[in-house]
């Protein structure tokens, strides 16, 4: 019985981790699915962002309405506004921008910026003051370090190829199926990066905002609709813009309309609930640098269904993108337990004050 409290126990403690580890598990297959359906320029980006956010707002909205009918808390103009810009910032635009700026760039460098995340993350939650770092102390140079770390995995894991491991090349006519890009022009690359790095700015935005929203209402999976609610909005109006042929809006039973589900339904609505969770419960650098794990996992995907040969170039940047994320996170576990200790110690000295303040009342009411 006694361990196996200790497992649920385990259990609530790891959540936190579990779920960003399942987040960047389905991140991986988001953009295995995505590449795939878009790749068969049938369907416009812009639009493709739209139905994303069509099937994530049906999906969340009747969850959101069974598991929290009872938490009726007022929704007032300046909180519908608030929702409403960091939607625009941190899915809308980001998405769109995305996409892009795949347009201008390659896959592997779309993949590899996406981990610039964290860092840019840290940077703005600093500015924020949801985050410190002291150098002067273990754990804040610990997280400073990590972030590091983690960006020259990413940079390492995407440039720096190396000789293709060969227990992995089952296939050798598929291993050139990654470098299979057109020609860029030097003005397109400098757009493209340019435009992906806007892109995720905006999502780190939208991941440093979430802190003040969730403090300010408690019902995640509401907020979380109401967001895919605004960006459906948006989307359209934008993919209006962008596409006005009649044709280019249909779907049909292909993967197609299985990449748009699964984004939907899986990424925007579950994952982005999780990480409002993660938010709320260890901050937004936490959430943010479980980023790098994606690329690994879709590297790896992308081996076993691709037949696609991993390079040792891109393992020794998979080990430092670990080793970072590994630094900070025991940084901020760091940082926790001793905040844990400074609490108790404050609550125990408050409480010997009053206990030495009740003596000294009585002995004075005795005199």
């Amino acid at each position: 019985m006694k361990s196996f409290l200790g497992y649920v126990e385990a259990m609530r403690v790891h959540k936190p981790y579990i779920a960003m580890l399942f987040v960047q598990c389905v991140y991986s297959g988001m953009a295995l699915f995505s590449k795939a359906a878009i790749s068969q320029k049938a369907m416009n980006p812009a639009i493709f962002v739209f139905y994303r956010q069509a099937f994530a707002t049906v999906a969340m909205a009747p969850l959101a309405f069974l598991l929290e009918r009872k938490k009726e808390v007022p929704l007032s103009f300046k909180f519908h506004s608030k929702v409403f810009l960091v939607s625009l910032i941190g899915v809308t635009l980001s998405l769109n921008l995305y996409y892009v700026a795949i347009n201008h760039t390659s896959a592997t460098f779309a993949a590899a910026t996406t981990n610039t995340i964290p860092a840019i993350t840290l940077l703005l939650a600093l500015l924020f003051r949801y985050e410190s770092i002291c150098i002067r102390k273990v754990e804040g140079m610990a997280k400073l370090m990590g972030a590091i770390i983690g960006f020259s995995g990413a940079l390492v894991f995407a440039f720096v190829k190396g000789p293709p491991m060969k227990f992995m090349n089952w296939y050798p006519q598929t291993n050139n199926i990654t470098n299979s890009f057109r020609p860029y022009s030097t003005l397109e690359w400098i757009k493209g990066s340019f435009t992906m790095l806007s892109a995720n700015l905006a999502w780190s935005f939208w991941l440093v905002l979430q802190a003040s929203i969730v403090k300010e209402y408690p019902a995640k999976l509401r907020v979380t609709t109401l967001q895919c609610f605004f960006s459906l909005i948006q989307s359209a109006l934008w993919a209006l813009v962008m596409e006005r042929n009649p044709q280019a809006w249909k779907l049909g039973w292909n993967l197609q309309l299985f990449s748009v589900a699964y984004c939907g339904v899986i990424v925007t609505g579950m994952t982005y609930w999780l990480q409002i969770w993660c938010v709320e419960k260890k901050g937004p650098v936490f959430t943010a640098m479980f980023t790098p794990l994606a690329l690994i996992i879709t590297a790896i995907f992308s081996a076993l269904l691709w037949k696609e040969s991993l390079h040792w170039g891109s393992v020794g940047g998979g080990i430092l993108l670990v080793m970072g994320l590994y630094f900070v996170l025991w940084g901020k576990k760091r940082e926790e337990e001793v905040a844990a200790k400074t609490k108790i110690n404050d609550q125990q000295q408050r409480h010997d004050t009053k206990e030495a303040e009740t003596i000294l009342e009585c002995i004075t009411t005795h005199h």
